[in-house]
């Protein structure tokens, strides 16, 4: 029987066959960005997947201090791909971070935390898979400008599509601009960008990533979705982030920018990214029943926990100041804590389907500015803890929970209305993250000191432009 070749040996393998001539590593800092260093692909060898690279620590936001810094990445050869946008033949792999005496996962590295999720969703005995298929929209702009100073700060962003341009000399003026709220899947020539996201897709196809869609969303301005086939949770999270990279270079390519910030627009539908959830043990799925909209069980008490801890887990899925203007009521955003069958005015919903391996539960609430690994483990460590204690998700909202009248709304909770909210729930109720130390208290009030010090307070001291509207003669 032939001996089968190794993951390591492909990536050696592919590397001499193609004559590729740099290896570029990339790893997720603690917010959220992507990083990387590239290297002459000739010091890859069978021992750079054992001994790895070593690298300054300090200098990455949310790491360590300056007298600790030392650190390792050890690439993952599952994840090569070759980057299409390097000039000179370039292999990309996923790395993890370590540490550099003990050769221990470094604990506030956001794939290690995914990993860990994962083993303790498995030593459980619940389920030994959990799969993710994210819905991340985004804008692409034609222009954006952006200064904060002392004595001055403004944010211009520009669009082609933007509504705001019907009047504009444009040599000519077409005037095929969606209206605000009304993007949502109209055919070119409104739609300006077909040929931009078919040119991402293309791309990702050709990195082995399946697409299951692609088109325009709600807002004008530019605003789209391109939404990847499910995978398991540390897998669709490393494709998450090359659909990101993709996006942004291919943006950048057509001599446009892209953006996951999800309210970049005033007065229009923001950028969401409703994750969708299901539970597998020996290849079969776990929420497919006879319960409320088909469901089992294990979903609704799944779903009673995320709804549970829903105010402490935003501090991870909806990670920036900027996340709390996308949700507010009138712009289709999930700011109610209930859920409901093929409802989208609730934050949790059960879209339909007939068959079994494709029942999930969709978490409307995340956005594309969050941390992927961090997002999707906390994600699942809430609801395992609605599982392992039974919660009781309560009764659906089967109404459009917008058009409720106030006394029946009040009685309906909702999403945190700050990212400091956020935090303070986050603060009071994180042990079910703490499980199986998959989140450590750490990494916890680590995520808390920095959003604290370095977005809530750094936005709270400055003044904002529309405060001299409001107060200048006073």
């Amino acid at each position: 029987m032939a001996k089968a070749v190794s993951s390591v040996q492909k990536v050696l393998d592919f590397v001499k066959k193609n004559n590729i001539k740099f290896v570029d590593f990339k790893f997720m800092d603690f917010p959220g960005q992507w990083q990387h260093c590239a290297y002459p692909a000739s010091i890859l060898s069978a021992d750079s997947f054992k001994d790895g690279f070593g690298f300054d620590g300090s200098s990455l936001r949310g790491w360590k201090a300056i007298h600790e810094s030392d650190m390792l990445i050890i690439p993952d050869p599952e994840t090569m791909f070759v980057d299409p946008f390097v000039k000179a033949p370039t292999i990309s792999l996923i790395c993890d971070v370590y540490e550099p005496v003990t050769k221990e996962k470094y604990a506030r590295c956001p794939r290690n935390i995914a990993q860990k999720a994962v083993a303790y969703l498995q030593s459980t005995g619940i389920a030994d898979s959990c799969y993710y298929g994210p819905e991340a929209e985004f804008f692409v702009f034609d222009d954006v400008r952006y200064d904060s100073g002392p004595n001055g700060t403004f944010y211009k962003v520009d669009s082609v599509e933007g509504h705001w341009n019907t009047g504009r000399d444009e040599g000519p003026n077409l005037g095929y601009k969606p209206r605000p709220k009304e993007g949502y899947f109209p055919v070119a020539p409104n739609d300006s960008l077909v040929d931009f996201r078919n040119d991402v897709t293309l791309k990702l196809m050709d990195a082995g990533i399946e697409v299951e869609a692609l088109h325009h969303e709600v807002a004008s301005g530019g605003q789209c979705e391109i939404d990847l086939k499910y995978d398991k949770l540390v897998e669709m999270a490393d494709k998450l982030l090359m659909f990101k990279y993709y996006v942004k270079n291919t943006a950048k390519e057509h001599g446009k920018t892209a953006t996951y910030m999800p309210k970049p627009l005033f007065g229009d539908n923001g950028s969401g990214m409703h994750m969708n959830v299901s539970l597998w043990k020996k290849n079969k799925p776990l929420f497919a029943g006879k319960g409320y909209a088909g469901l089992s069980e294990e979903a609704l008490y799944f779903i009673g926990g995320i709804l549970k801890h829903a105010p402490s887990l935003l501090a991870i899925t909806n990670p920036t100041t900027n996340s709390y203007k996308r949700l507010v009521p009138g712009f289709e955003a999930p700011v109610n804590l209930a859920y409901s069958a093929s409802n989208r005015s609730a934050s949790i919903r059960i879209p339909f389907a007939n068959n079994p391996k494709a029942k999930r539960v969709e978490f409307r609430c995340p956005d594309p500015s969050s941390n992927p690994y961090l997002a999707s483990a906390a994600i699942l460590m809430a609801g395992l803890d609605g599982i392992m204690n039974r919660i009781d998700p309560g009764d659906p909202l089967d109404k459009d929970i917008y058009d409720l009248p106030p006394e029946e709304l009040a009685n309906v909770p909702s999403t945190p209305g700050t990212l400091e909210e956020a935090l303070k729930a986050l603060q009071d109720d994180h042990e079910y993250l703490t499980k199986g130390d998959v989140f450590t208290e750490d990494v916890i009030n680590a995520w808390i000191n920095y959003k604290m010090e370095h977005e809530v307070k750094a936005m709270a001291l400055r003044p904002h432009p529309y405060e001299f509207a409001l107060y200048y003669n006073v």
